[in-house]
């Protein structure tokens, strides 16, 4: 996918003119770039982009503002990319994002941008319906402690192809990172699911819930 239509939501000036000229310079076209939730939701309204990157943290009290506006853009724009960015890792907040339908979103830490390759990367996924989540995330949601007993079923092979699953990466990625064959690739996701107690379900996306299992409360 090239060009996508793009708009910013970031309150750092400096971070936001960065992206902008990021992703302009890359053939993508910014259509708005702005400073809080609220505006976001406007020009979400107004452009309707590909995909929206936004700051978790943003005025007025720099808490959850970013966050729930992307929420409600999910509810309002369910065909809209969205790419959350955060300075920390916040395993609350990315739980909530991927629960309400974890297609076409994604979570990626600020310090990402200097690996201008993979942030672009990254973008176009979410923008085409990937879930994409920053390793340093999957890391944390793998290890948080709410439910200790939800992987300890899993071989340390199992758990690397998990975690390679909630990047957001393909079977054949995971072939190819692993060294592992497409079929042998099958069997270890087979047996996550059975192991997680995840049937085949037309209604739910088993490899993100595969994911959310130990967040579960």
């Amino acid at each position: 996918m090239s060009g996508l239509r793009v708009v910013i939501a970031e309150d750092s000036g400096v971070l936001r003119d960065g992206l902008v000229h990021l992703l302009t310079d890359r053939g993508h076209r910014v259509l708005a770039a702005v400073a809080d939730g609220d505006e976001l939701l406007r020009a979400t309204d107004e452009h309707r982009p590909d995909v929206v990157i936004v700051d978790i943290r943003m005025p007025p009290t720099h808490t959850d503002e970013g966050l729930r506006a992307a929420l409600a853009l999910r509810a309002s724009h369910p065909g809209t990319g969205v790419l959350v960015f955060s300075q920390y890792v916040e395993t609350t907040y990315a739980a909530r994002l991927l629960a309400g339908g974890a297609q076409g979103v994604g979570y990626l830490l600020k310090d990402r941008v200097a690996d201008v390759g993979e942030f672009v990367d990254a973008l176009t996924r979410v923008a085409a319906g990937a879930t994409v989540l920053d390793p340093e995330v999957v890391t944390q949601l793998l290890g948080t402690p709410k439910r200790p007993d939800a992987l300890a079923g899993l071989t340390s092979r199992e758990r690397e192809v998990l975690r390679l699953m909630a990047e957001g990466r393909s079977n054949t990625a995971i072939a190819s990172a692993m060294f592992f064959s497409a079929g042998a690739v099958e069997k270890h996701i087979t047996s996550i699911f059975s192991k997680l107690g995840l049937p085949p379900s037309e209604a739910d996306h088993r490899r993100v819930l595969a994911v959310l299992r130990h967040l579960e409360s």
